[in-house]
């Protein structure tokens, strides 16, 4: 075979590769879906857990929250965190649903629920404490957070 037949034979065949349809690629498969903190909210609690609940307001879309139940001492240091729960937030009010067992708290011990709000790394809002009785679930209603120092 010439080198003229050989160059032509193979820009025929690069044409006809070039020219097909590309294969279509395989949808991506769907990721699991977490359950909502409204499911979490609605969902029935087990008779041994107490639940505190309430949503946050004044979050800016992007932002990430994060609240917990903690044990503090008597100059109001946290000592220990025995609930926490992390949110994005959406630019509107964030409901959350903290679960926790009272029986595996000291029964001496000072509690409050604390919350603080981050956008890009920095501190932007906290939510003052909310001393509790950490025996009985308690829904706190709409909690409105203060600018971080």
């Amino acid at each position: 075979m010439s080198p003229h037949r050989l160059v032509l034979l193979s820009l025929a065949l690069l044409l006809a590769a070039c020219s097909s349809q590309p294969e279509k690629a395989s949808p991506a498969p769907a990721k699991p879906k977490r359950p909502s903190t409204e499911q979490a909210i609605a969902a029935p609690l087990p008779g041994h857990l107490r639940q505190l609940s309430g949503s946050l307001l004044g979050i800016p879309a992007d932002a990430e929250a994060e609240i917990a139940l903690l044990q503090v001492d008597s100059t109001g240091r946290p000592l220990k965190s025995y609930a926490s729960q992390r949110l994005l937030g959406q630019g509107g009010a964030l409901p959350f649903a903290l679960s926790f067992d009272p029986q595996s708290l000291p029964g001496d011990g000072r509690f409050e629920l604390r919350a603080r709000v981050s956008q890009s790394g920095r501190l932007i809002l906290r939510l003052p404490p909310q001393a509790l009785n950490p025996t009985q679930s308690r829904d706190f209603g709409p909690l409105q957070l203060v600018r971080a120092p």
